[in-house]
Formats: C-alpha cells, structure tokens, sequence
C-alpha cells in the first residue's frame, strides 16, 4: 500500500485534477481520496512555500535541479557531434 498526500486546487468549473505517478503499473487498484478544504492560513501560503514534486512524485530543489541541469551537461558534451560529423550525414541522407 501506498500513501501519498497531495495538495490541490478545484477550479471556478468545479473539477478537481489530479496527475501523479506510482510504482504499480498493470493493476488494478483501490483509490481512497478525502477532500478537505484549507484554512484561509494554509491557503495563503505563497507557492514558493509549498513543496513541488516533479512527475516521479520526488521533491524538487535547487540541488535537484543543479544537478538535473549538470546530468544534461553531462549528456550533451558525451553525445555531441563535431560539425564535420553532421555535414557527412546530411550528404549521406541526401543519396537516398
């Protein structure tokens, strides 16, 4: 069993949407969701105050994201063509 606690918003139309993801896949499963409105003070918090989860449901920080940011950097250079690379395979699709 897995619990997760989120916050949310229902809109002026009434909908509430909820998008997380779990480990389970190909499942069947039991959701139990209780709605409790906030006091005025909760509600209040600023969004910076509020913890942010990216779409694995793990919190985002500054340090998550500096080192998402230094991965991508990572990839980059390890991937990279040289531009001589790119101008051969341009002319090797145009042949076909």
């Amino acid at each position: 069993m897995e619990t997760i606690k989120l916050k949310g918003h229902i809109g002026t139309d009434g909908i509430l949407q909820i998008q997380t993801s779990t480990n389970l896949k190909d499942t069947s499963v039991e959701v139990v969701m209780v709605v409790q409105p906030l006091s005025n003070a909760k509600a209040a918090l600023s969004e910076e105050d509020e913890a942010r989860y990216n779409a694995w449901g793990k919190p985002i920080t500054k340090k998550s994201i500096s080192n998402a940011i230094t991965r991508m950097q990572q990839l980059r250079q390890k991937v990279a063509l040289d531009k001589a690379s790119i101008r051969s395979m341009i002319e090797e699709g145009r042949r076909f």
